[in-house]
């Protein structure tokens, strides 16, 4: 066989076109669908330290608070523009009872918390405190309803409490403080029922499903869109059931898929090398392949797309913090995280046709977590920033790219890409994501449009010295921060710029 030698100059050339990154962009299509908002949907568990000590710390706290929501997180999510938060679980809403988080707190059961650590809870933070919450914040409340170890009954009459103008459950609300209801729109029928959530077949299920679905109903004016509980990443098997069993009465089929590369050992957040890297990244964009199957089956007893598939559970998860509690979940955050999210998103971007929302986990000091906390101290993690970044992203309508992508085979032989692409319009301007997932080279995008000659590129990028850094208490709040992108040059349609390896750049151009 023979051997090619090529001199430095020809491997410069050889590097430099690899490096080339060619993206159309048909800001031009019609009948494009939108990104809905509630693809940037968030998760709040009462799980380790998500809902006490980092959402909620009590009036009396010497945390600055806002009513007993810590100040400094609440304006935190108030920039972030959350579409929607999920509550109270997660694998403890099926043991959670709303009864005990209502009325006077002081008169509130306690409970231990057996799916997460043992955790004693004095259910200070219940229906009230997390409505009042959505509200200030302009959030959409996603309520999960306990069908593990709840009734019909139970489940029925806390849609009543909540959303019902009249009647004895609304004069029971009234005496605890709110005398107007509130409007809940997403209600999920059980979580996980295969598994923490009763431990039930598919077939078994439907069935729960269409007699505890009947009970939650509309009270004056307010309509729920009701959600079964769904599969877990690739069993299409119980998609499959649901849709065959249950079409009526339902408006979304929920989906948990998280990126876990073995169970029983999920590696350091924080220790990892670059092969490990690759896998991470490898497996986490295997959604796009697992949203194609399912939405596949869904698509043949539901071609209309009236039912929509909600992933209400996504994103990284590693081994907790060395000395923390292993039922908290607890995980610091590196750029490695903020890649994940970024390829997810833009995946997500992909499929809205009939993937109508995405919850992370979760969103404080959980998993994946937006912000960490420890005492005053707040901070904002990489997957924040990138969630901050694609904000313009929710409610713009989808164009399509086109792109020379090359694809990569992981340590574990999962594919992923080199480069990742999305965009969007909204208000007369145009929004690019431009993801480089290598690690050592950088990536030169020449982005194209069809008809738009921009007067005004602006940018930010995210990225740091390694793909392990993270923001931690102290002085390392802000290792990984965005930046103001440098370098953009526009001539004509075309807009050009080069972004680094593992970095994120998001462009609005006008």
């Amino acid at each position: 066989m023979k051997r090619i030698l090529l001199t430095a100059a020809a491997a410069a050339m050889a590097v430099a076109a690899f490096a080339q990154v060619r993206v159309s962009v048909n800001e031009t299509a019609k009948d494009q669908p939108v990104i809905p908002k509630e693809i940037y949907g968030q998760f709040a568990e009462h799980l380790g330290r998500c809902i006490y000590d980092g959402i909620w710390v009590g009036e009396d706290s010497d945390i600055p608070n806002i009513g007993g929501y810590r100040k400094d997180l609440f304006e935190a999510l108030k920039d972030l523009q959350i579409p929607v938060l999920r509550w109270p679980g997660g694998c403890f809403a099926d043991e959670y009872h709303w009864r005990d988080g209502i009325g006077p707190r002081e008169n509130r059961p306690q409970m231990i918390n057996s799916n997460w650590g043992g955790t004693v809870e004095d259910n200070s933070f219940g229906t009230h405190e997390f409505l009042n919450l959505c509200e200030m914040l302009g959030t959409e409340p996603y309520i999960s309803g306990n069908v593990g170890s709840g009734t019909v009954e139970e489940i029925a009459k806390w849609v009543e409490y909540m959303t019902a103008e009249g009647g004895t459950l609304a004069e029971e609300r009234a005496k605890n403080g709110r005398k107007e209801p509130w409007k809940v729109k997403y209600f999920g029928v059980g979580n996980e029922s295969w598994g923490c959530g009763g431990n039930m077949t598919a077939q078994f299920y439907s069935d729960m499903y269409k007699r505890y679905a009947i009970y939650c109903r509309n009270y004056d004016g307010n309509r729920l869109f009701k959600i079964a509980s769904g599969a877990s990443d690739y069993d299409y098997n119980w998609t499959r059931t649901l849709m065959n069993n249950v079409r009526s009465d339902i408006s979304g089929l929920s989906l948990h898929y998280y990126t876990v590369m073995d169970w029983n050992a999920k590696g350091s957040a924080l220790s990892f090398d670059a092969a490990s890297y690759y896998d991470v990244i490898a497996k986490a964009c295997e959604v796009d392949m697992v949203l194609r199957n399912h939405e596949g089956i869904m698509d043949i007893y539901d071609p209309q797309r009236r039912i929509a598939l909600i992933l209400d559970e996504w994103g990284t998860w590693f081994d907790v913090e060395p000395g923390t509690n292993p039922g908290h979940l607890y995980q610091q955050n590196t750029m490695r995280d903020a890649m994940v999210a970024a390829l997810s998103l833009n995946i997500f971007h992909n499929h809205t046709r009939r993937l109508k929302m995405a919850n992370i986990a979760q969103v404080v000091n959980v998993l994946q977590a937006m912000i960490l906390t420890r005492g005053k101290e707040m901070v904002l993690t990489p997957t924040y920033h990138v969630f901050h970044m694609y904000r313009d992203f929710q409610d713009a309508s989808y164009v399509p790219v086109l792109y020379n992508p090359s694809n990569e085979v992981s340590a574990s032989g999962r594919v992923y890409p080199e480069v990742s692409v999305s965009a969007a319009s909204k208000d007369g301007s145009v929004v690019i994501s431009l993801v480089n997932t290598s690690l050592d080279e950088p990536r030169t995008f020449e982005v194209s449009f069809d008809s738009l000659n921009p007067s005004s590129v602006t940018g930010e990028i995210l990225n740091s010295k390694n793909i392990t850094d993270y923001n931690d208490f102290g002085r390392g709040k802000d290792t990984v921060k965005p930046s103001a992108l440098k370098g953009i040059k526009v001539s004509g349609n075309t807009v050009k710029v080069t972004v680094p390896a593992a970095s994120i750049a998001v462009l609005h151009a006008r």
